[in-house]
């Protein structure tokens, strides 16, 4: 018989994964009871580091959370976790309490991101790998527009004057680019 005064065992990603499904689907209250008690003292710890109030950061949860609830149907198990889906939800939520209180230079820098687990550790080098090996069948102009622009982010006309092509030609480089990486990687799922 297993004591009832036992904290319930945390939920793996995977099962997360399938309770937000739960809760999009079937607007399920059990399973959303257990996504709030897993993510509700996280998600007050990330509000606290804030020197909000206890009281305040109690709110938050609460509003966070019921973001949760109403756009469960918007996750998607393949752009993000769980818990990057919520965390990102508490952001948004903690910058719209701070630009109500209608002292814009209280925007604080966020912190770091709630540390990865392995799983999604993972996913991410080999999604990389998947862009680095994607990269690599595009001509060497496109690779060259795609590393200026998305990896050492400069703008459009900056490409052009560096490389001393028309706006256009850059524009339709990186579109095509963009097309034919979508079209690699989307292959590959």
């Amino acid at each position: 018989m297993v004591n009832s005064t036992e904290e319930p065992q945390a939920p793996t990603a995977d099962e997360q994964v399938g309770l937000m499904a739960a809760v999009a689907r079937d607007r399920d209250r059990r399973a959303f009871a257990v996504l709030f008690r897993h993510f509700g003292p996280r998600l007050k710890s990330y509000f606290m580091r804030w020197t909000v109030s206890s009281g305040v950061a109690d709110d938050l949860v609460q509003e966070a959370m019921l973001n949760v609830w109403r756009r469960a149907s918007y996750f998607d198990p393949g752009r993000a976790g769980v818990a990057t889906w919520i965390f990102t939800i508490a952001r948004n939520v903690r910058i719209d309490y701070l630009r109500r209180q209608r002292d814009p230079s209280a925007l604080p820098v966020d912190p770091e991101d709630p540390p990865a687990s392995v799983e999604d550790r993972l996913m991410g080098a080999e999604r990389e790998a998947r862009v680095r090996d994607a990269l690599i069948t595009l001509s060497t102009d496109q690779q060259t527009i795609i590393r200026l622009s998305y990896f050492s982010e400069k703008s459009q006309s900056e490409i052009a004057d560096e490389l001393q092509i028309p706006l256009g030609t850059v524009k339709s480089r990186i579109r095509l680019a963009i097309n034919r990486l979508r079209a690699l990687l989307e292959d590959e799922k």
